[in-house]
C-alpha cells in the first residue's frame, strides 16, 4: 500500500510540475520568486563545483546574465537563484517536467533533441572526437576496429560512435560511463582504449590528469557539436527574453571577457589553463547570433 501512495505521490508531483511548465516559465519564476539552474558537477570548464562545492563555468557564468535579464523582465531584483545537479541523462527530463529553467552546462543542441526541448544562442562549437594514451596510435576511426571504447550515458556522442560502428562494422565494443570523469579513469586503467565525447571536454580531462604528456586526441573529428543552453519546448516568451540575453552579451563584446576568463586563463580548481582560442566557428555565431541545431550551419 505504501508503494502505491509512493507511485500516486511522484505522478502528482510530476504532473505538477509539466503543469507548471506548460503555463509559462516566466510566469512560473514570477509567482515562485525564483529560478531554478540546472548544472553538472565536472563539465570543465563548462558547469562544474569548485574546490568550494560552488557551482562555476563558462555557461554558468552565463547563464547567470541571463538571470539579471530574467529579474528585469518579472520584476524582481531579490529573484532567487536554485542549483540543481544534473546528468547527461536526466537533464532533458528534468526540464520538460518543470523541475529546472534553465541547464547550464555542455549539451549539443542538434534537431533530435529539439523535438523535447529548445535552446538559446549557441554558446561554443566543439567536435566529436576520441582521446587515447600516445602508444596505442589510435590516430583514425579504422584504428578503433575490435577494440572497446567508452563514451557517456545519455550523451549524442554514445549515439553517434554507436550508428558509426554498425554502419562501418568496426565490431568495436562500446561500452558507457555514467560521467565524464568515469569515463576518462576506464582510458587511465585500460578498461578501454579510447573516450569519444566532445574535444574540449577531452582537452580538460586530459590537462587535469596525472600524466597529460600521455594523452592525443584524434586528428579525425566525427562531427561538429554547437553547444546550447537548454529550455522549455514552445516556451516562446521565455526564450524570447534569454535570447535578447544572449545576442546582447555578443553584441556588447562581453563574450570576449568571459571567454577569456574560462579557456584562455587558469582556472580553478586547479589553476589549469586549457589554452584554447576562440574558433572560427564561434566566431562566426557571435557575429550572426543563431540556435539553430543544424550541424552544417556552423561549418
Amino acid at each position: 500500500m505504501k508503494t502505491a501512495y509512493a507511485l500516486l505521490a511522484a505522478a502528482a508531483l510530476a504532473f505538477a510540475g509539466t503543469a507548471a511548465a506548460q503555463e509559462g516559465t516566466l510566469k512560473k519564476i514570477k509567482d515562485s520568486g525564483s529560478i531554478t539552474i540546472g548544472h553538472r558537477d565536472a563539465s570543465i570548464p563548462f558547469s562544474y563545483y569548485d574546490d568550494k562545492q560552488q557551482v562555476v563555468g563558462y555557461a554558468v557564468d552565463l547563464c547567470l546574465r541571463i538571470v539579471d535579464a530574467v529579474k528585469k523582465e518579472v520584476g524582481n531584483p531579490n529573484l532567487k537563484v536554485n542549483y540543481q545537479l544534473v546528468t547527461s541523462a536526466n537533464r532533458i527530463p528534468l526540464m520538460a517536467n518543470g523541475t529546472i529553467d534553465l541547464e547550464c552546462g555542455s549539451t549539443t543542441n542538434n534537431l533530435a533533441r529539439q523535438e523535447q526541448v529548445w535552446f538559446t544562442i549557441t554558446h561554443f562549437v566543439t567536435a566529436n572526437r576520441w582521446v587515447a594514451k600516445k602508444s596505442a596510435k589510435l590516430h583514425k576511426l579504422a584504428d578503433l576496429k575490435g577494440k572497446t571504447i567508452v563514451s557517456t550515458a545519455g550523451t549524442t556522442n554514445i549515439k553517434q560512435i554507436t550508428e558509426i560502428n554498425g554502419q562501418q562494422n568496426l565490431g568495436m565494443n562500446i561500452i558507457s560511463a555514467n560521467g565524464h570523469p568515469e569515463a576518462f579513469q576506464m582510458v587511465e586503467t585500460g578498461r578501454a582504449v579510447a573516450f569519444v565525447m566532445d574535444d574540449i571536454l577531452l582537452y580538460s580531462l586530459a590537462a587535469q590528469s596525472r600524466n597529460p604528456k600521455d594523452y592525443e586526441i584524434s586528428p579525425d573529428a566525427l562531427s561538429v557539436e554547437p553547444y546550447g543552453i537548454m529550455l522549455r519546448k514552445d516556451d516562446k516568451e521565455f526564450k524570447r527574453v534569454v535570447d535578447a540575453a544572449m545576442t546582447g552579451i555578443y553584441k556588447s563584446g562581453e563574450i570576449n571577457k568571459i571567454y577569456d576568463k574560462w579557456f584562455l586563463k587558469p582556472v580553478p580548481p586547479k589553476g589549469i589553463n586549457l589554452n584554447v582560442p576562440m574558433s572560427a566557428q564561434f566566431k562566426k555565431v557571435i557575429a550572426n547570433p543563431t540556435s539553430s541545431g543544424d550541424p552544417n550551419d556552423y561549418k
